[in-house]
């Protein structure tokens, strides 16, 4: 099992610091009705423009509905096919472009809808399990395969499991990703102190 903590330039809570994005997921060990809901929940508790939780998610478990999660599994493109079939839970993200009374357009949907996975992401972490988000999906085909309405976007595909002990199920060029260090860009590129450009530090 590969421990990547977070090399911060400053201190961060511990759970971000532990959360990063695996590949290599244990299939043999079942994620629980429980922490599922427990994963909802925490996203249900994020913040959202006027309280208006635009998003919505679909869960598929491999362990209750393996039907139902092939079916998922047939919309991933082929770079994620070769590990995400590991995860037993992926969790597929929707942002509604609409404002749930009004039915005007919600400009903050997709923001939020980020926010509320990054909960998931964190709750995931706290329960003892990982979560991958990832892109690489075939949008037009989860929107036919689980009649979605026009009006919701699929943003991110999120697979969610325990952490396997070992990375042989890997393809080598997976295994490198896996066992590469964690980068990030340097804080002053991204943070600005009160101007565009003028770096925070």
């Amino acid at each position: 099992m590969i421990e990547k903590i977070a090399e911060t330039s400053q201190p961060i809570n511990e759970i971000i610091a532990k959360r990063w994005s695996i590949r290599a997921f244990d299939i043999n060990k079942q994620v629980s009705k429980e922490q599922i809901i427990s994963i909802c929940e925490a996203a249900r508790w994020a913040p959202s423009c006027g309280n208006d939780q635009p998003y919505r998610f679909i869960v598929w478990d491999y362990y209750t509905n393996r039907e139902a999660y092939q079916k998922a599994y047939t919309c991933f493109d082929e770079g994620n096919s070769k590990w995400v079939h590991n995860a037993p839970v992926v969790i597929c993200a929707l942002a509604g472009n609409l404002f749930r009374k009004a039915q005007t357009f919600n400009r903050w949907a997709q923001f939020d809808t980020g926010a509320a996975a990054m909960n998931m992401y964190l709750q995931a972490v706290t329960l003892g399990l990982m979560a991958h988000p990832f892109g690489g999906f075939y949008e037009d085909k989860v929107k036919e395969e689980f009649n979605i309405p026009e009006n919701f976007e699929p943003m991110a595909m999120i697979a969610i499991g325990y952490q396997a002990d070992n990375i042989d199920m890997l393809s080598e060029y997976n295994q490198k990703r896996e066992k590469a260090d964690r980068e990030r860009v340097a804080l002053k590129d991204n943070f600005f102190d009160s101007e565009w450009n003028n770096p925070i530090i």
